[in-house]
């Protein structure tokens, strides 16, 4: 069995322990030599890593996607947990179980799909629901959907994420879509089960997450947009009107265009879809900052950039720490980096 994971690790630990690169950067000191910026991860989540010294022995040994055992130690920097390491040794996927370095929902994708297939049975609009059965009837894509993650990093992002961050959302849209007068709910949870579809193709993820060609030349939208495009054409007495608020859901789903929607939100259901998703994503988000936060004293998290703020440990703020401030809200980079001389001469002015 692997051990150490990384939620595992321990500030001021020496460690050997087997994971995979999921980032690789060659970046270069002041000095002008190299030095390796790494992400590490196991199913458990990731950790950046540094490799100072020794780099041109490793460095064209292994890439992004690669199992590697290493040694060195966890440190706290600015807030978070980093590991600085000594060694590198690639390893050949032989030598290690795969299943302990992929992140996956706790949930059986069985049981997800399963719940899926009845809220898709309980939608009373039948153009709706015959267009929903038509997708997932689709042996591809009904297997697709229980593996895919939602997200490449920020939320969802392990094996069955897709689904199980639909069925979040479906609760949230069955919850408050009747508060709002007016509001076809149907149309609305037909929105929060295709919205994401195009992920299916957009995100690749038989190793480390990333995006496909097709990801990162059209975007999930777009091709979100085809995949349901492909199979309306089969449903020749779909109503045209109602063709165009379901494609409206997708494309105006991330609510505004330099979020990368073509068309923002113009109906109710789109609007509160959009508003939904970004809520469910976002405590998503707090959660897993909360939980995988490596601090052992304190009353905040490490800055998390895809909230652009640190995030309050309320137990623990309640339970007596007051008095520990929370952490600069940006970080700043662990070594110098490069510069041309007049930035230096710059840097050097101002600090004088």
């Amino acid at each position: 069995m692997k051990s150490p994971y990384v939620a595992d690790l321990q500030s001021n630990e020496l460690v050997t322990g087997t994971f995979l690169v999921q980032g690789k950067e060659v970046r270069q000191k002041k000095s002008g030599d190299p030095f390796l910026s790494l992400i590490l991860g196991d199913r458990t989540g990731d950790i950046e890593a540094k490799m100072w010294d020794n780099v041109s022995q490793v460095l064209d040994a292994f890439d992004r996607d690669d199992f590697v055992r290493v040694k060195g130690v966890a440190q706290l920097f600015q807030n978070k947990l980093q590991f600085t390491i000594h060694t590198l040794t690639k390893l050949n996927d032989a030598d290690v179980d795969l299943a302990d370095y992929f992140p996956a929902s706790t949930r059986d994708p069985a049981e997800m799909y399963a719940e899926l297939r009845g809220i898709i049975a309980g939608i009373g609009n039948l153009h709706l629901r015959r267009l929903l059965e038509l997708v997932f009837d689709d042996a591809d894509i009904a297997r697709k959907y229980q593996r895919a993650p939602a997200a490449k990093t920020i939320h969802h992002a392990w094996l069955g994420g897709l689904i199980e961050h639909v069925l979040s959302l479906c609760a949230l849209c069955r919850t408050v879509g009747p508060h709002y007068p007016g509001v076809d709910v149907d149309m609305l949870l037909t929105g929060a089960i295709l919205h994401d579809i195009g992920k299916l193709e957009e995100l690749t993820y038989d190793r480390g997450f990333g995006y496909s060609d097709a990801g990162q030349l059209i975007g999930h939208i777009l091709i979100g947009l085809r995949m349901v495009q492909e199979k309306l054409v089969l449903i020749p007495d779909f109503p045209p009107a109602l063709r165009m608020l379901v494609e409206h859901m997708i494309i105006s789903h991330h609510g505004q265009m330099e979020y990368g929607s073509p068309k923002v939100p113009m109906t109710q259901e789109a609007m509160l879809l959009h508003h939904l998703d970004n809520l469910d994503s976002k405590m998503e988000t707090m959660r897993l900052s909360l939980t995988r936060d490596k601090l052992q004293s304190g009353n905040w998290t490490a800055y998390v950039s895809s909230l652009d703020r640190t995030v309050l440990k309320r137990d623990r703020f309640l339970n007596g720490s007051a008095g520990v401030p929370a952490p600069p809200p940006k970080q700043v980079p662990d070594k110098p980096v490069q510069g041309t001389l007049m930035a230096d001469k710059l840097r050097d002015a101002l600090k004088g």
